[in-house]
């Protein structure tokens, strides 16, 4: 079950709230420049997504919650929909998929008007536990997902990395890392999830094939699902 971090009221400003996000934390320095130990986990967390995917050329790709592009970019050969609600993360996305075959568009997937089955795959990654709503959003995964296609969706263990926070914080090293400490801005996050509560959510809408952690089971971190249509 979701459990949001604070009152999520009707007719919130998504789309201001993510520019805020990507002013806040740059998704280029994020990626880049992080501590080391964030960027092994993001780059596991790449490899998952990269696998899971699949080959892709030729495919109709679309990743919701694009943010700068950096998951798309693995894809250079494939037909790739950049699905964002800020403008800030679409800039950035444009600018690091110079060159694609992409199309980039602006809103929530859930009110877009597109057709279904459009995809073969679809990624949404580390975006959930932003969403007011994220049955609306796996909803509409389900609908624009061709009859054999497969989802990539991967979410932040949130009650692990707190945790995890709240003991380095306690340490030397909490101490010299100071803010770096509040990676990837998880206090904009509206839900948090396990990964055992997010794979029976998952189950709602799709049978799940494929489940692996970055940087490793034993320390899940970010949780990885492939799913396909049931």
């Amino acid at each position: 079950m979701a459990r949001p971090h604070e009152h999520t009221p009707e007719g919130l400003d998504v789309e201001a709230l993510n520019d805020k996000l990507a002013r806040e934390h740059p998704i280029d320095a994020y990626y880049e420049r992080s501590i080391l130990p964030i960027r092994l986990i993001e780059k596991g967390r790449l490899s998952i997504i990269r696998r899971f995917v699949g080959p892709a050329d030729g495919l109709d790709l679309a990743e919701i919650g694009s943010g700068g592009g950096h998951v798309l970019r693995m894809f250079p050969r494939a037909r790739i929909t950049a699905i964002d609600v800020s403008d800030v993360f679409l800039d950035t996305a444009r600018r690091n998929l110079a060159g694609y075959d992409a199309r980039f568009l602006k809103g929530e997937v859930d009110k877009m008007d597109l057709p279904p089955r459009s995809f073969d795959r679809i990624i949404c990654t580390e975006v959930l536990e932003h969403c007011v709503d994220p049955r609306a959003i796996l909803g509409a995964i389900a609908r624009l997902l061709r009859p054999e296609g497969a989802a990539v969706i991967t979410i932040p263990n949130d009650p692990l990395i707190l945790g995890l926070k709240g003991f380095v914080r306690r340490t030397p090293v909490g101490w010299a890392l100071r803010d770096r400490i509040e990676w990837g801005g998880d206090r904009y996050h509206l839900h948090t999830w396990t990964p055992g509560e997010f794979g029976r959510l998952l189950e709602g809408f799709f049978r799940v094939t494929h489940r692996a952690s970055s940087p490793s089971d034993l320390l899940p971190i970010r949780a990885c699902f492939r799913c396909v249509l049931p």
